[in-house]
């Protein structure tokens, strides 16, 4: 095999490697408000740290295949990478700023004691998670169908013209998608209310799913794509009747699979789809393919050995921190909250009369008991920290 159509294919494999991991945590965080919407400010904030730690110990982990897949498409593919990211420079700079929000409202969220505090917080991760899942459909749906470049492989189409019908309902997929992962993760990670409550969403969003994405992928299909890649429209069918019915049976982990599988062969569509070109223009005399946009054979030849002897290594922890983390959790696991009173910490930074000293800072859960250092060594968690709290 050429190292070019290698290292493509590798590219799409890490982007099927994020779509998939990152799907679900894209679906959590858009379904954390719709699960929990106790009246009483206590539970909710309950139910909203539940579902935050589900995804808690591998949200960031899962990011690194984004990180792998643009380093890999800048070292592989430079041409690509300049046109892609000079083209979607709007939609790719509204999804870096959303997954910067939202990973800061993840790991601050914990930190301070208060409703307001908690609230923003929230509503960074709510719009962290939908941005990402809206635009991302938007630029691969734009991928299959061509952009438009001029001879220099620039791209002179505007902002508006990637939202196309095409395109728009490739984002509404996209996010259907998310939603539906993200409920069965936390059908498959919760039990109590919240795992019947995102069970019965899972099947809702399923349902939507097998409408709209099996639209779109025909329609990818039939206007865009080569004959080839009907096997992955038929795999990406089956594998969501599948979440339909396992969803339904409450085998949540069969479900699971199945949704990672529906979105693993949207993706291998989408790759066909483009296939040899990595940037198809609506004039194909202008497109960048995987021979005019690659880099040296040399620098290939380095990046695949380096591939070869790191990747295993990076799937290896990454499968063992999933295997660590595989329990169920429930609202019984939360502890009560003991991030620092906003008062007192205000108090501390602009010379208040809590200042001067680190024991005056409310370190106590809202209960007001005490937790010793034990207590909170024991239980492995000292606040809702989705960086240092189990699942």
């Amino acid at each position: 095999m050429e190292l070019t159509i290698l290292w493509f294919v590798l590219i799409a494999i890490l982007w099927i490697g994020y779509l998939v991991l990152e799907g679900f945590d894209f679906g959590v965080g858009m379904l954390m408000p719709i699960l929990s919407r106790n009246k009483d400010k206590a539970k909710r904030d309950t139910e909203r740290r539940l579902v935050i730690n589900t995804i808690g110990p591998v949200w960031d982990g899962n990011e690194v295949w984004l990180i792998t897949a643009g380093g890999a498409t800048f070292a592989a593919f430079p041409e690509w990478y300049a046109t892609l990211f000079s083209g979607f420079y709007i939609p790719l700079f509204l999804i870096l700023l959303a997954l910067i929000v939202r990973g800061v409202a993840f790991e601050y969220r914990g930190k301070i004691n208060d409703d307001r505090w908690r609230a923003r917080c929230d509503q960074a991760i709510v719009f962290g998670s939908w941005i990402p899942a809206i635009l991302w459909g938007v630029a691969f749906a734009n991928l299959v169908r061509g952009v438009e470049l001029d001879a220099a492989h620039q791209y002179v189409g505007g902002f508006w013209a990637l939202l196309n019908p095409f395109a728009l309902l490739g984002g509404l997929t996209t996010t259907l998608l998310f939603l539906m992962h993200g409920a069965v993760f936390i059908a498959l990670k919760t039990d109590g209310e919240i795992r019947v409550k995102a069970r019965r969403l899972a099947g809702w969003f399923s349902l939507a799913s097998v409408v709209v994405a099996g639209g779109w992928a025909v329609w990818a299909q039939v206007a865009y794509s080569v004959p080839w890649t009907w096997a992955a429209v038929v795999v990406a069918a089956l594998s969501l009747i599948g979440v339909v019915l396992a969803n339904a049976k409450a085998r949540e982990g069969w479900a699971f699979l199945f949704s990672a599988l529906a979105i693993l062969s949207a993706t291998v569509l989408i790759f066909g789809s483009m296939y040899p070109d990595v940037m198809p223009a609506l004039d194909p005399a202008n497109s960048l393919n995987i021979d005019n946009a690659s880099s040296t054979q040399y620098t290939l030849t380095v990046m695949t050995w380096v591939a070869a002897l790191m990747v295993p290594l990076v799937l290896l922890y990454q499968s063992w921190t999933y295997w660590v983390f595989r329990r169920r959790l429930s609202t019984k696991d939360i502890p009560p909250p003991i991030g620092l009173s906003l008062k007192k910490l205000k108090d501390s930074a602009f010379g208040g009369p809590s200042s001067g000293s680190a024991k005056n800072l409310d370190l106590t859960p809202a209960t007001g008991e005490k937790v010793s250092g034990a207590d909170a060594t024991a239980s492995g968690r000292t606040n809702d920290d989705p960086g240092s709290t189990s699942a």
